[in-house]
């Protein structure tokens, strides 16, 4: 395994061949892209982490755990990691099958650098994108766990779009405790308005 310098975002490369692994690493060290380079599928799962973000460049055709099997695997662990598979021509079928089950893309050899750099720069931004989804989602599963059981009812319904005075009368309730149990919801979610409520709550 080669490592390039440390940052929030990595490269991962793993191919079984020394020439393209070697290219890749010239190319990566050009734009100064960091970056970490595995010669099998076993050694990058033995030394990854789903909690570090990045993409993975992944060559379909490897000997022993292959391109699509190792993205099976990732895919059992919960990571959602963008993968990028780079493909022979006679490999574009299984490129769609790994498309099919989450991959972001796949390039054919042989490829331009700048081609696989404007991919990779997409699925950097596309993992970027994922990560920032699921903090929001624990932040505001977090805010939600905070409500009472009267004011996760009053959530549900409000951001149905229902009046306070519908509300009271499905809770059985006055209109003016409804107001307060609203107040409150809006406070503890931090919501500055009901579409921002509503963003929140289909977010979860």
């Amino acid at each position: 395994m080669s490592t390039g310098a440390t940052s929030k975002s990595t490269v991962y490369i793993v191919d079984d061949d020394q020439a393209i692994r070697h290219a890749m690493e010239l190319l990566m060290r050009s734009v100064g892209l960091d970056y970490e380079i595995f010669h099998s599928g076993d050694d990058f799962l033995s030394n990854h982490s789903n909690d570090r973000a990045g993409c993975l460049v992944l060559d379909i055709r490897m000997p022993g755990l292959g391109g699509l099997e190792l993205q099976e695997k990732l895919n059992e662990s919960g990571s959602t990691l963008p993968v990028i598979f780079i493909t022979g021509h006679g490999d574009v079928p299984m490129a769609v099958e790994a498309m099919q089950k989450g991959a972001v893309d796949f390039i054919q050899k042989p490829f331009r650098d700048q081609e696989l750099l404007d991919r990779i720069g997409e699925a950097l931004k596309t993992d970027q994108e994922r990560r920032s989804a699921r903090e929001e989602k624990a932040e505001v599963l977090t805010r939600i766990e905070k409500l009472t059981n009267r004011e996760r009812q009053v959530l549900d319904l409000v951001v149905t779009g229902k009046p306070n005075k519908v509300i009271a009368y499905e809770l059985g309730v006055s209109q003016r405790t409804v107001e307060i149990h609203r107040a409150r919801v809006m406070e503890k979610m931090q919501a500055k308005s009901l579409a921002d409520l509503v963003r929140m709550h289909l977010a979860t």
